[in-house]
C-alpha cells in the first residue's frame, strides 16, 4: 500500500508540477535515505556486516599490494625504491587493520547466529546453593533476552531497508539514474542477505528458548526441593534450641547452687551443639565439597555455646576500630559495687589490662593500689567504663571543699582560696582549653569554659566553700595535695576566718538546774 501511495504521489506531481518541484522531491527523498542509512549504522548486523565488506576490501587492496611489490621488488632506480618503500609501509598497515578484523574473515554474522551456549544447572543440595541457583536461572534469562533482542535488530534493521527500497522505487520512476538503479540492487541484495540470517535466527531463538525454558524448570524445581529439606532441618534445629533454652531455664529456677546450675548449662550447651552438628553431617555430607557449608551451621552451633568468648572479640573490634580506648587512657571500671582507676597497659583479643595507681578512688573505697585487673572486652557493652584521657583530652575536673564558721568572712576566704586555686592550676586550665578547642571538630560541646569554679553551701557546722578546677588526669592528687596546704596556711593568717569543726553548744546555767532539781528530789 505504501508503493502504491508513493506511485500514485509522484504520479500526480509530475503531471502538475514543474522540474523545480521534481528536484525539491528528489532532494526530499534523499534526505530521508539518508536519515535512514544513519540509523542503521548504529545496529549491529548492519555494523558487522559493514566491517565485513572492510575486510574484504582490504583483503583486496593488500593482495594487490603484495603484486605491486613483486613487480618492483628488483628494480634499482631511485623512484622505484621510493614507491617500493610506501607499498611495503601500506602492506604493514593493511596487515595490521586486516588482524583486527579476522573474525570476519568467513562470515559478516558467524558470531551473531550462533545461540549462547547453555551451561549446565548448579547442583543444589545444601541451602548456600539455593542462592547459586537463582543466580543460574536470573543468568540464562538475561542471555535469552539478549538473544531475542538480537531478533528484534535484525528484524527493524530489515524493515529500515525494505522502507529505503520503496523510496528508491518511488525515486527511479521519477528519474531512471544508473546510479539509483545500481543503489537499489545493493539494498535489494542486503535485503536478501540479512532476510536469510533472520530465517536462521528465528529458528535458534525458538530451540534455544525451549532449552532455557527446561533449564528453568530443572533449576527451579532443584530449589524448591532444598528450599523444603532446608525447612525440615531448620525446624528440628530450632526445636533443639527451644528445648534446650527450657532445660536452661528449668534449671536455673529449680537448682539452689550456682556452680552446678552452671554446670548443667554448660553440659545442655555442649550436647545441643554436638546433637546439631551431627544432624547436619547426616543432612549434608554425602558430598564432601559441601563440607564448608557444614561447618558453617557447625560455627553457628559453636558461637552459642562460647558466646562470651564472641562477644570478648566483637567487643575487641569495637575498641580496636571505634578508639573510645587506646593503651595509656586511664580509666575507671565500675562493677558490682566495686571501683578501679588506672593505665591501660594492654588490650588482647579477649580482654584490657589495666594497672591501679594511687588516685582519690583507691583512697576513698579501696584503700589499696598496684594491682593487675584484667577486664573482659565484652564489659563495653554491659558495664560502664569511664575514660578520664579519651581522644585528646588528659586533664579532668577535680575539687577540694573547706568549711568556715558562720561569722567568719566568708567572701574574703572565698577569694583567698580562689586566687589560689587559679596560681596554682592555671597550666592545666590553658592545657584543657586547648584539648576542648580540638575536641570540638568531633563532638557538639556546649559549655567549654574550664575556669577554676568556686561555690558556697550553708551545712551544718558553717559555710562550706567547694572550688572546683582542671588538673592532670595522671596526677590529680597531687594537685589536690598542694591546694590543700596551701588553703590551710592562707585561711590562717587571717584572723577573720575561722576554720570550722563538728561542734555542740552546751546550755551550763540549764545544766545545773537540772542537776540541783535531781539532787532534791532524791
Amino acid at each position: 500500500m505504501k508503493k502504491i501511495f508513493l506511485t500514485l504521489v509522484f504520479l500526480a506531481g509530475l503531471s502538475g508540477a514543474d522540474t523545480n518541484e521534481t528536484a525539491q522531491t528528489l532532494s526530499d527523498y534523499e534526505l530521508k535515505i539518508k536519515m535512514i542509512d544513519a540509523s542503521n549504522k548504529n545496529n549491529i548486523w548492519f555494523t558487522r556486516h559493514e566491517n565485513y565488506n572492510i575486510y574484504k576490501a582490504k583483503q583486496s587492496e593488500f593482495e594487490t599490494a603484495l603484486e605491486d611489490i613483486k613487480k618492483i621488488k628488483n628494480r634499482t632506480d631511485k623512484n622505484s625504491l621510493a614507491k617500493l618503500d610506501d607499498l611495503q609501509r601500506k602492506r604493514d598497515a593493511l596487515e595490521s587493520q586486516i588482524e583486527q578484523l579476522s573474525e570476519f574473515q568467513n562470515a559478516p554474522f558467524s558470531g551473531l547466529l550462533k545461540s549462547p551456549d547453555i551451561p549446565p544447572p548448579p547442583s543444589i543440595s545444601n541451602p548456600f546453593a539455593i542462592f547459586s541457583g537463582f543466580s543460574y536461572i536470573k543468568k540464562i534469562k538475561q542471555d535469552l533476552e539478549g538473544y531475542n533482542k538480537l531478533s528484534r535488530d535484525l528484524n527493524t534493521l530489515i524493515g529500515s531497508l525494505q522502507e529505503k527500497d520503496e523510496i528508491l522505487n518511488a525515486i527511479l520512476e521519477i528519474n531512471e539514474s544508473e546510479s539509483y538503479t545500481v543503489l537499489r540492487e545493493n539494498n535489494q541484495a542486503l535485503i536478501r542477505e540479512f532476510n536469510s540470517a533472520y530465517d536462521i535466527v528465528l529458528t535458534s531463538a525458538s530451540v534455544y528458548e525451549r532449552k532455557v525454558n527446561e533449564a528453568v524448570t530443572r533449576a527451579t524445581s532443584a530449589i524448591e526441593d532444598e528450599t523444603k529439606h532446608s525447612l525440615f532441618i531448620l525446624t528440628i534445629i530450632v526445636s533443639i534450641l527451644l528445648l534446650s533454652f527450657l532445660l536452661k531455664l528449668f534449671s536455673k529456677r529449680f537448682m539452689s547452687a550456682n556452680e552446678r546450675s552452671y554446670i548443667i548449662n554448660k553440659v545442655i550447651n555442649i550436647t545441643s551443639v554436638t546433637i546439631i552438628i551431627l544432624i547436619l553431617l547426616f543432612a549434608y555430607i554425602e558430598n564432601m565439597t559441601y563440607l564448608v557449608a557444614v561447618l558453617g551451621f557447625a560455627s553457628a552451633g559453636i558461637a552459642i555455646a562460647m558466646k562470651d568468648m564472641f562477644m570478648n572479640i566483637l567487643g575487641w573490634s569495637v575498641i580496636t576500630f571505634g578508639r573510645s580506648f587506646s593503651v595509656g587512657d586511664r580509666v575507671k571500671v565500675c562493677q558490682n559495687g566495686l571501683s578501679y582507676v588506672g593505665d591501660i597497659v594492654d588490650i588482647s583479643l579477649m580482654r584490657m589490662t589495666i594497672l591501679e595507681d594511687v588516685t582519690l578512688t583507691t583512697y576513698l573505697e579501696n584503700k589499696r593500689a598496684g594491682r593487675v585487673v584484667f577486664i573482659p572486652n565484652n564489659f563495653i557493652f554491659t558495664t560502664l567504663i569511664s575514660n578520664y584521657t579519651h581522644e585528646t583530652l588528659k586533664t579532668v575536673w577535680d575539687g577540694i571543699y573547706i568549711t568556715i564558721s558562720f561569722d567568719s568572712n566568708y567572701k574574703k576566704a572565698m577569694y583567698i582560696i580562689k586566687e589560689i586555686t587559679k596560681k596554682y592550676s592555671k597550666g592545666y586550665t590553658e592545657i584543657a582549653r586547648k584539648q576542648l578547642n580540638q575536641l570540638r571538630q568531633k563532638y557538639n560541646l556546649k559549655n567549654t569554659n574550664v575556669e577554676p569554679k568556686i561555690f558556697s553551701f550553708i551545712e551544718p557546722h558553717g559555710l562550706t566553700i567547694h572550688i572546683w578546677y582542671m588538673t592532670n588526669s595522671y596526677a590529680a592528687l597531687a594537685l589536690r595535695s598542694t591546694l590543700s596546704g596551701e588553703i590551710i596556711d592562707a585561711v590562717n593568717k587571717e584572723d577573720d576566718i575561722i576554720i570550722a569543726y563538728p561542734t555542740q553548744t552546751l546550755n551550763l546555767r540549764q545544766a545545773l538546774k537540772v542537776a540541783k532539781h535531781e539532787e532534791i528530789g532524791g
